[in-house]
């Protein structure tokens, strides 16, 4: 004779029932941690894309955006304080990235994911921020525009898109070691909707607290012959800058240059 299948009562079977709800519905509704290589299901362009049609992303003065800067702000029970300002943000850790799961849908700002682009995201950093991301193991950067949260695991310090990815030769490991270093944006003018696009395009080579230092930078810049120079006030900084350019031509020729003479890489300001 069968055992015969045990009977639980009603009420018992409905509180089970509420239990798993409630688990479920504090699940947090954000990305999935990533792992030392996209998740299952995500994974490269199927665009014919290399690191050279990944521009740098434009520091631009933005003001913060309306969304993902709530904080703190918990994921998979861990709190997170999103920082006061990315000022002096300089970290070193693992870069990891993420790709086709997640094109088209919106980032934590907000904005359009583009697995295209030159974008990232973190868990700390204000959204937006502008920062230069460097390759530790073989010293290639990009400049990412930093708009999303994550990657939600402990031994990530970033997230790149696919586009990021390709510029940092690291989309075929999965990860890298990287030291991501925030652009100071609040010497540039605020920017308005659209001004991207139409805005003259100039090289910035250094900041600093005194106008000395930036006068001699902009004098070792003028023997190279890496002209125009020129010396801009931005709030407690001087700012030495190349240009204006208005062809991407001309911006990665100078940019190639200054790398080439020993000079830190320029990255692009607009106006």
């Amino acid at each position: 004779m069968k055992p015969r299948a045990r009977q639980f009562p009603a009420p018992v079977l409905a509180a089970a029932l509420l239990l798993l709800l409630a688990a479920c519905a504090s699940e947090p509704k954000t990305r999935p941690p990533s792992g030392a290589a996209p998740e299952p299901g995500d994974g490269p362009s199927a665009a014919n894309i290399t690191a050279a049609d990944v521009k740098d992303a434009v520091p631009r003065n933005e003001p913060r955006s309306a969304y993902g800067n709530r904080s703190p702000y918990t994921v998979y029970g861990k709190k997170y304080y999103v920082l006061e300002s990315s000022e002096g943000y300089v970290q070193r850790g693992t870069a990891s990235w993420y790709g086709t799961k997640f094109h088209g849908h919106k980032t934590s700002s907000g904005e359009p994911y583009d697995m295209h682009l030159a974008t990232a995201a973190h868990k700390t950093l204000p959204l937006p921020t502008y920062a230069e991301v460097t390759n530790l193991s073989n010293g290639k950067s990009v400049i990412v525009k930093i708009n999303d949260r994550g990657p939600f695991k402990d031994d990530r310090l970033i997230d790149m898109s696919y586009g990021a990815a390709l510029r940092l030769d690291m989309q075929g490991p999965g990860t890298a070691p990287v030291e991501v270093r925030a652009i100071d944006t609040s010497g540039l003018p605020l920017a308005t909707s659209g001004s991207a696009d139409t805005a003259e395009t100039w090289l910035q080579v250094g900041a600093f607290g005194q106008r000395k230092s930036a006068e001699q930078l902009a004098k070792r810049l003028a023997s190279a012959d890496l002209k125009p120079v020129s010396i801009q006030k931005g709030g407690n900084l001087f700012l030495v800058w190349l240009g204006p350019y208005d062809n991407t031509l001309e911006i990665n020729a100078v940019t190639q240059r200054a790398i080439e003479l020993g000079f830190e890489r320029p990255h692009k300001v607009q106006r």
